[in-house]
């Protein structure tokens, strides 16, 4: 890490307002919201604000009882918190590159587990693959977010995205895949054998296959990994 004056330090590393509207990137990996109202963000992902906020978990049956029920058949579900008020935000995720994707009407499918922070004008619920991708590839569930509004998301790296098209469909590891254009329905492909039981087989044994006219975020790095290794600290 570069040396500097105490000074020097202040200035290189103090907070800038860039004017880019309600969010804004101080860095990579840093996200702040120029907060006026209410936003959603995950749980556990404030490290700083300023100004007056109140934070408040999602309650059970706020987002209706239809997500309700998924999350309880799931087990799993995008954990959010409200924060209301007025001031500075800043939010981040265990060290993820952080994009912020601004919707037009349009939606977007993310792995729940990317959703960082979204406008409350962005509506959004839960969809699951079937359950044998949720027992078999890490528990993973996927959030489909829609309307107008700047959404956050993160990722392990340097994010690729893929464009899928008429007779060239795109075939990913579920857990390297981040986020999908909303007109697109993955489906599962699975070669489960004995091999795979006993873990020996080739560790790509659940695919998501997509196909039609869209495209795929996929990051350099399987989530699953990273969750193991946060837990065997």
């Amino acid at each position: 890490m570069p040396r500097y004056s105490l000074d020097e330090f202040i200035q290189q590393t103090a907070q800038k307002d860039k004017g880019e509207g309600m969010f804004e990137l101080e860095n990579h990996k840093l996200l702040e919201i120029n907060l006026n109202g209410m936003v959603w963000i995950k749980i556990g992902s404030m490290v700083a604000y300023t100004g007056a906020m109140r934070f408040e978990r999602e309650g059970m049956m706020e987002a209706g009882i239809d997500k309700f029920f998924k999350k309880a058949l799931t087990g799993e579900g995008v954990h959010l918190s409200k924060a209301t008020g007025a001031g500075k935000l800043y939010v981040a995720d265990s060290g993820k590159r952080i994009a912020i994707i601004n919707l037009q009407n349009e939606s977007i499918y993310v792995n729940g587990n990317d959703v960082l922070a979204f406008e409350s004008s962005v509506k959004w619920d839960i969809k699951m693959m079937r359950r044998m991708s949720s027992m078999l590839a890490g528990g993973l569930f996927n959030v489909k977010l829609e309307g107008t509004g700047m959404v956050a998301i993160t990722t392990h790296g340097e994010p690729v995205t893929l464009r899928v098209s008429k007779g060239q469909p795109v075939i990913t590891d579920p857990n390297a895949t981040v986020a999908w254009s909303g007109n697109l329905t993955p489906e599962l492909r699975t070669d489960i054998n004995f091999k795979t039981l006993i873990g020996r087989g080739s560790g790509e044994s659940i695919q998501s296959v997509y196909t039609g006219e869209g495209f795929v975020v996929i990051q350099p790095s399987e989530e699953v990994y990273y969750m193991q290794q946060a837990g065997s600290h």
